[in-house]
């Protein structure tokens, strides 16, 4: 087994799998805020905060879609060491990985049935910079508004109006991410 697979994990899982999973909960329930996030050292092209959220959110029943330059054999042998995720199609994944323009067009993820909204696709987005400025954002977990750079607010705008149904995503760039769950409008 090459040491990339076996390295880039957390030195201290548990310490730093709750500060990961801190940092995720708090930009869901904050939209638009950018957060921090440490502890994985993934292979390229995975950026560390989408490895460590990977590493958080993602075991043995977790399957994970990876979508163009992430689907490499370095990040299928970390991801299944480090979490044992499986590796499947964008139709029957939980989460997905890449960047927009290989995780689009979104309609071959599940937005959930009106019987099970929960269970949707969370797509974790690489953006090459996360800035709190572009489009504005408005609903739950917001006091008034608040403005993330976002890659195409018209397609976020639509998933919100599925509510209850839509997908839910993470923005990743180098250790920090954003939030935007399917609660929240785009303008």
């Amino acid at each position: 087994m090459q040491a990339e697979t076996l390295s880039g994990g957390f030195a201290d899982p548990a310490v730093q799998s709750a500060q990961a999973f801190r940092s995720v909960m708090e930009a869901m329930a904050r939209p638009g805020t950018i957060q921090d996030i440490g502890g994985a050292e993934p292979p390229a092209p995975l950026s560390k905060a989408a490895g460590a959220v990977l590493l958080t959110l993602c075991d043995t029943e977790t399957p994970v879609y990876l979508a163009g330059k992430a689907d490499c054999d370095a990040v299928r042998a970390w991801l299944a060491f480090h979490t044992g995720a499986p590796v499947t199609g964008s139709s029957h994944c939980m989460f997905a990985v890449g960047c927009w323009e290989t995780l689009t067009p979104l309609s071959g993820y599940s937005i959930g049935t009106p019987e099970y909204p929960d269970r949707s696709v969370t797509l974790i987005v690489e953006c090459p910079e996360l800035v709190a400025s572009g489009a504005t954002l408005k609903g739950p977990g917001i006091k008034e508004t608040a403005h993330l750079s976002l890659p195409d607010k018209e397609v976020l705008r639509v998933n919100g109006t599925l509510f209850p149904l839509g997908l839910d995503f993470i923005f990743t760039s180098g250790n920090r991410l954003a939030a935007l769950p399917r609660t929240t409008e785009v303008s």
